[in-house]
């Protein structure tokens, strides 16, 4: 069973329009949208650039809805506390970039953030069971980290019905990212997964945001 009472969208603003993401971020709170993932890339844990505390804020300033930032950076620590001032409410790090995990998700805690770990497909989801009472959140990673449009891999929920019980129990609440769309989100729903990263499937030249956000949220 999930632990948020609701299953959640949370569109990925990787894939927005961003001559128009004001109005893109407006079009899917209409739609019922309540979080936004934020994916931030150092082009040095993955290859890829992307945004910086500079958007959290610039996103806080039109939206009370909460930020969730996919930190895929090398060194998370030294930037935890900008993100947090700059509005972040959910900070999703990679144990392998962490000195020492548990005093990282203990310092996101402790600056008024969520914390989270994040999995990528060649990790084993296990790896984080000794971290269970420090998280709030795990993001399984259903693609490779750094890159947009990729094709979902399933492969990735394996272990998932194995920990399911640990994570239900320390309230983790658990997100998947990477190739979720209307073919592949009615394949996955109902294993305990809370949320549901998606980026192309909303933002995109199909439909507006808010339409797409309604169609993917009613597979739910």
């Amino acid at each position: 069973m999930a632990v948020l009472k609701t299953p959640q969208i949370a569109p990925s603003i990787l894939s927005a329009d961003f001559s128009q993401l004001g109005n893109q971020v407006h079009s899917v709170v209409e739609a019922g949208c309540e979080i936004l993932h934020i994916d931030v890339m150092d082009g040095h844990y993955v290859p890829n650039l992307s945004f910086g505390p500079l958007l959290l804020k610039a996103l806080r300033k039109i939206t009370n809805l909460e930020l969730e930032a996919h930190l895929m950076i090398s060194n998370p620590d030294e930037y935890i506390e900008q993100f947090v001032k700059s509005g972040a409410t959910i900070i999703l790090v990679h144990p392998s970039t962490c000195k020492s995990v548990v005093d990282t998700l203990q310092r996101i805690k402790d600056l008024g953030a969520k914390a989270g770990l994040v999995v990528n497909p060649d990790e084993k989801m296990s790896m984080i069971t000794p971290y269970l009472s420090y998280m709030d959140q795990l993001l399984i990673m259903s693609v490779h980290p750094g890159f947009g449009g990729q094709l979902f891999i399933p492969e990735v929920l394996i272990d998932l019905p194995e920990l399911l019980p640990q994570l239900e129990e320390s309230n983790v609440i658990i997100e998947i990212d990477g190739g979720i769309n209307q073919t592949t989100l009615p394949t996955i729903k109902g294993l305990g997964i809370d949320r549901f990263v998606a980026g192309s499937a909303i933002f995109n030249q199909a439909a507006p945001p808010n339409i797409n956000f309604l169609n993917l949220n009613a597979l739910l």
